[in-house]
């Protein structure tokens, strides 16, 4: 199972890479059914000029399009880096069945304030953490 969530956190880094390209912070995130990937995107607050536009906010927006429901129940979500307060409320009210990160944000993750999500939203963390500390460590030193 291991690596099915790793080859999944791999799409979601790869997202966190065009953002990268676009010369936003690295955070990518991606949506499956079952075993379908459904949905990607990446971070595009400087591109948009809205800072809302995260990477889990554009995912849940063009899912609720795509299937025409504000909610997700059958959705499993995997992003580069844990959500926000911001992106956790929208993913508890869109009732997300599983959310997988990669790894923990000290300072702005939803888990510093206590758990923010559905109760029956599933959370694990800690998929290929070196790659995606190291993306964004570097992302950060190249900007200062």
């Amino acid at each position: 199972m291991k690596e099915i969530h790793e080859k999944r956190m791999s799409e979601a880094i790869k997202m966190a890479k065009c953002a990268i390209d676009k010369n936003e912070v690295p955070i990518g995130a991606v949506a499956y059914i079952k075993n379908e990937l459904v949905a990607k995107a990446y971070n595009q607050v400087e591109l948009l000029n809205d800072c809302t536009a995260h990477a889990e906010m554009l995912l849940l927006s063009s899912l609720m399009e795509r299937f025409q429901s504000k909610y997700l129940r059958n959705v499993s979500i995997y992003v580069t880096l844990e959500p926000c307060v911001m992106c956790a409320g929208a993913l508890k009210w869109a009732q997300v069945h599983e959310l997988f990160y990669g790894v923990k944000e000290p300072k702005y993750g939803y888990s510093q304030f206590g758990n923010l999500l559905h109760p029956k939203t599933k959370v694990s963390f800690g998929f290929l953490e070196e790659e995606i500390q190291w993306m964004m460590q570097s992302f950060f030193k190249n900007k200062r």
